[in-house]
């Protein structure tokens, strides 16, 4: 069934409300029996096909701080006028047993109408109005500018729940963030749930893995397959003027403009029971974008699990707790998941789909944060320990992004990086939730990149522990170092100054979440560099970074706590 919704805003600038492109899978009992029926229901901006061109992503060759380059737009996808189908997307698993499958397309994309938002109010309110229609608050007609209605209250309960991956998995927690009734139950995976810590990091200019020069403007022309007489006028309103204007690729502050694409500032809205599903190895997507919405609706009392794996973007659950989750909460089948444990974690080493392994909650309860400390000695291998001993004076680095973060880990000496490593692991680390770095350094240059990895050494060449070298890692801006003062969720207003070069400066972030338990045998090692060639822009090798040591130290999340970490050391 083929239908457009009518939804409640004109983003398009033609003096008509947008309608929205649905179609509906539903069992035919539903026309012949009167059978009503929950819906299972997935929007995207991807179903009508993309315009991949990586010619047209951002030049990163360029001086922090510095006007970037400009970038020349790709050519839009292909604009198909006739699409019944919108997608075969979560039909054959759901359909059968017993929801109907509703799929709709984001506004300006595909045969719905309006402007693309990325992450702007409409598209919280789309999948409203689709809600809202499977609840007979709203329209829906048989065609886009016609008047003949189409009436989902015949078979529909009003049970809504919505899933999806990636950006499929951002629009879920989009609709919930309006509150609306009948959106009973979310299963979120791998969501984008702020385009800031999607293309920046604690004030610094950061891009998605594998997509090195994509920031949001990029990711409007990608998905830009709407009508192509609706272009020039949204291209002009939101791409080259609200995004031109808010995105401030000079220097990555937080602002208004990012605030606003935040699903965090709006989680208070948020009733839907959520299902959260994430890879602790996924730098697409960073986990954060996951954790820090779950600990949000944890606090708000919200029924709120969560699913983590080992392997890379996207990964859905098992179907078992999807269907128990989607029972339970629009069918109100007595399934107990409401008390089962609160996370499930696929370890290390297993295929992505293996059974995970349930617990409490995650971070994992068990685990606090250890302070550990470095010794000098950090161009070669200075020594990561427990002991705090001062007079171990300052070490510095020399950026040049043309030496990868895995060569350099794995360099018995480096100029272009500090290691400092623990002593080979006597027993297992369990380490569950944020490791935290609190670092005081000084620049050569009023600008620099700053990134620091936590590896496990030596690292695996090939097999399926590979992929554990790098535990975790995190980035920031050291301009900013007047927000930088603890860690967690990044939102600080305040702007960044130039760095005076020469003096020290204190900051304290996050590195990305993480759920990992490192072996016997290994060394833990925390790695700082300036420039990461796979994610931060590329300026010229030769800025210095000066880390006093005396005053830079790390918070590792140890399950166990401080018993634990020197019972591995060997204490």
């Amino acid at each position: 069934q083929e239908l457009w919704v009518e939804t409640e805003f004109d983003s398009d600038g033609d003096g008509r409300k947008d309608r929205m492109h649905v179609d509906v899978t539903r069992q035919r009992q539903t026309e012949t029996e009167g059978l009503k029926v929950a819906v299972i229901y997935e929007s995207s901006p991807y179903f009508a096909g993309t315009a991949n061109d990586r010619k047209s992503l951002w030049n990163v060759n360029q001086e922090i701080g510095a006007t970037p380059p400009p970038r020349t737009s790709q050519p839009p996808a292909r604009f198909q006028p006739v699409r019944a189908r919108i997608s075969n997307s979560e039909v054959t698993t759901w359909v059968p047993r017993g929801f109907a499958v509703v799929h709709s397309e984001a506004p300006g994309t595909g045969l719905s109408q309006g402007c693309i938002a990325i992450g702007g109010p409409t598209e919280e309110q789309a999948p409203k109005a689709v809600i809202d229609w499977l609840n007979g608050r709203a329209k829906g007609y048989t065609s886009l500018t016609g008047d003949t209605e189409v009436i989902a209250t015949g078979w529909a309960t009003g049970k809504v729940g919505m899933t999806g991956t990636s950006y499929n998995g951002t629009i879920p927690i989009a609709a919930a963030l309006t509150g609306v009734k009948g959106l009973e139950a979310i299963i979120p995976i791998a969501p984008n749930t702020s385009y800031y810590h999607y293309y920046r990091s604690n004030g610094l200019v950061r891009h998605p893995d594998g997509w090195l020069g994509e920031d949001i403007d990029y990711l409007y022309d990608f998905v830009a397959s709407g009508d192509p007489a609706k272009r020039d006028y949204c291209n002009k309103t939101v791409r080259d003027g609200l995004f031109a204007r808010g995105r401030d690729r000079e220097h990555g502050d937080y602002n208004d403009f990012w605030a606003a694409r935040d699903q965090m500032n709006r989680i208070n809205n948020v009733h839907a029971a959520t299902l959260m599903a994430h890879a602790f190895n996924d730098f697409n997507v960073v986990p954060e974008h996951s954790v820090r919405i779950y600990e949000a609706l944890k606090k708000r009392g919200v029924p709120v699990q969560a699913y983590y794996h080992q392997g890379g973007h996207g990964g859905a659950p098992p179907l078992e707790m999807r269907n128990k989750w989607f029972s339970r909460y629009l069918y109100d089948v007595q399934n107990g998941v409401e008390k089962d444990p609160r996370a499930f974690i696929v370890r290390e080493g297993a295929e992505r789909n293996a059974p995970p392994t349930p617990y409490a909650d995650y971070p994992n309860p068990a685990a606090k944060p250890v302070p550990v400390f470095l010794l000098s000695g950090g161009n070669s291998a200075g020594k990561l320990s427990m002991d705090h001993k001062s007079g171990q004076g300052s070490e510095a680095l020399i950026d040049d992004v043309s030496q990868a973060g895995r060569a350099l880990a794995q360099m018995p000496r480096s100029e272009n990086r500090l290691l400092y490593s623990s002593p080979i692991l006597k027993t297992p680390v369990h380490m569950s939730g944020y490791s935290t770095i609190t670092i005081r350094l000084a620049s050569s240059k009023p600008a620099a990149n700053l990134s620091v990895w936590l590896v496990a050494l030596p690292f695996d060449s090939a097999g399926p522990m590979a992929v554990f070298n790098v535990i975790t890692r995190g980035w920031a801006d050291p301009q900013n170092w007047r927000a930088l003062t603890k860690g967690g969720n990044y939102t600080s207003m305040v702007p960044g100054e130039p760095l005076v070069p020469g003096r020290f400066y204190d900051l304290t972030f996050s590195l990305e979440p993480d759920d990992q338990i490192i072996p016997a045998g290994k060394r833990i090692g925390l790695m700082i560099m300036s420039s990461d060639r796979d994610f931060t822009l590329w300026p010229r090798p030769g800025t210095a970074l000066t880390v006093e040591l005396d005053r830079t130290s790390m918070e590792l999340p140890v399950v166990g706590g401080k018993v634990a970490l020197e019972k591995a050391f060997g204490n």
